[in-house]
């Protein structure tokens, strides 16, 4: 008989095709998947994507005892349970008998620095695979920055494209362009029709994770109710098959679009599930491109998604492991201030912010410009140390892995790295929100009074941003004309700016 090996899976490989099981043999092997309290907490996770990732984890366990594999299954209430992977690992191999550990490289390096120490502490062959799953890998990404003085998306993008061949015409891209975000920046109004994602009931397996994540972890973020995730690799294709038929056509026009109750406009909404194992990034991008070359999506929609996905979902994987671990670290703003307690509670006058906070307590989820341009754009003007934005954003999202979260935060959003990974800080005054939503509509702030009483806060604090960290951003290309403004008012209106944004921080 051949050697017996241990197959670990994390609760983000729930895929059939995960490297690791790709090389075991299910005659021999065992398939081990643990509930363990050290991940469930090394940030407080909001408790619906604990359910969610518990839930699919049994399912995916379930599934693969169906396909023929032994399954070591470990739940978070088991007596028995260490509380820890290596601990789980160890008490599994001495069950069984293992001679080794097979195991797919795990999504963060925090994870990947304690494995690289276990084959010495279970004094048996540990094998760590490459994550296949990704397009572009480590190794390729590092050798494509190697050279180059900027890490820019666009570039790695049209290389991932050429790589993929997805909407190409021979060496050309279809249309001639290879971006059309210039298109996907439309204001969308109460009266357009939106079709809500699928919702899924829980079954039996989800309620009984859902009363255990509700007694165990009590005292984390969010609500459990209404449960609507799918937790199975087959709802998870449903719930893409749904945007695909009903959202996709819209999606390119709407990416980037915030309305008052309106939680998920055109997006897909599956972004916890491909983050997760259910789904497989390049399969999406094959539906994508088919619906567009049947002519029932738009480009500007397709190519949207498609960018989404290879291109900036691979991309700030590449520079996460690239920089790693420094880079969660950073801060090139020297900002300082402590995380505002709305951010939990959602208890705030600003609509923009409060709407944000409370549906990301509810659902789990918040879109991308939601993120970007109203809690992370607060905080950018607001000077919150990077860290703990990085940490509410780990904690709070259930599609939240450091890997794509850390860059998102650090890089795009607080501008923490300096410019490594996004050209210029995205500030914004309140504008930009009154321009892309209708929050303003019925906030208790005026968007149009710049400051004092009561003016819009974004509209203060950006001019206070911008005058507090003019020796790090003057000579920022990008921002040349935005200081050519600010030294053409006059001393008393920089004042009042600068007097408001005190008031306002000395609130916070």
């Amino acid at each position: 008989m051949g050697r017996k090996n241990l197959v670990l899976i994390l609760g983000d490989q729930l895929s059939k095709n995960i490297s690791s099981l790709q090389l075991a043999d299910r005659k021999f092997d065992r398939v081990l998947i643990a509930e363990v309290q050290t991940e469930a907490t090394y940030v407080k996770h909001h408790k619906k994507k604990i359910a969610f990732l518990f839930s699919a984890m049994r399912h995916f366990a379930e599934e693969l005892r169906n396909s023929g594999w032994s399954v070591d299954y470990v739940k978070i209430d088991d007596p028995e349970n260490s509380g820890s992977l290596l601990g789980e690992v160890k008490r599994s191999m001495v069950r069984w008998d293992l001679d080794g550990l097979i195991a797919t490289e795990p999504g963060e390096w925090r994870l990947f620095h304690e494995m690289t120490n276990w084959q010495t502490y279970l004094d048996l062959p540990v094998q760590v695979l490459r994550d296949s799953r990704f397009l572009c890998s480590r190794e390729e990404f590092a050798d494509w920055a190697d050279w180059r003085k900027q890490l820019r998306m666009e570039y790695f993008y049209r290389d991932m494209r050429r790589k993929a061949g997805l909407l190409m015409d021979g060496e050309t891209p279809v249309g001639d362009r290879w971006n059309f975000d210039a298109e996907n920046r439309k204001a969308a109004s109460s009266d357009t029709d939106f079709s809500p994602p699928v919702k899924f009931e829980p079954d039996a397996e989800t309620r009984d994770v859902i009363a255990t994540v509700d007694t165990r972890f009590a005292d984390h973020f969010g609500e459990l109710d209404p449960f609507w995730f799918a937790v199975t690799a087959e709802q998870a294709g449903m719930a893409f098959d749904h945007f695909l038929d009903k959202s996709l056509a819209s999606f390119g026009d709407y990416q980037d679009a915030m309305l008052s109750g309106e939680r998920f406009l055109s997006h897909s909404v599956i972004s916890q599930y491909l983050n997760a194992g259910l789904l497989d990034p390049m399969t999406l991008c094959r539906k994508v491109e088919r619906e567009y070359i049947a002519g029932r999506v738009p480009l500007n929609s397709a190519e949207g998604f498609i960018r989404q996905v290879i291109g900036w979902r691979e991309f700030v994987r590449g520079i996460y492991w690239l920089k790693m671990p420094d880079y969660g670290g950073m801060n090139h703003l020297d900002a300082g201030r402590d995380l505002p307690e709305f951010y939990w509670s959602g208890t705030t006058d600003m609509k923009c912010v409060r709407e944000a906070v409370l549906q990301t307590k509810e659902e789990a989820y918040a879109h991308h410009i939601q993120r970007l341009m109203v809690t992370g754009n607060f905080a950018l003007l607001a000077g919150v140390e990077p860290r703990q934005v990085h940490e509410w954003y780990l904690a709070v999202y259930a599609d939240a892995y450091e890997w794509v979260e850390l860059p998102n935060t650090i890089g795009m959003s607080q501008f923490a790295d300096g410019g490594l990974l996004a050209s210029k800080p995205y500030a914004a005054s309140g504008n930009y929100i009154s321009k892309m939503s209708n929050y303003c509509d019925t906030c208790q702030y005026d968007v149009k009074k710049k400051f004092g009483g009561n003016a819009c806060p974004f509209n203060p604090l950006y001019w206070d941003f911008l005058s507090r960290n003019e020796s790090q951003l003057r000579k920022n290309a990008r921002l040349r004309q935005v200081y050519r403004v600010w030294d053409q008012m006059d001393d008393v209106k920089q004042a009042a700016y600068l007097e408001s944004a005190a008031s306002i921080l000395k609130a916070l």
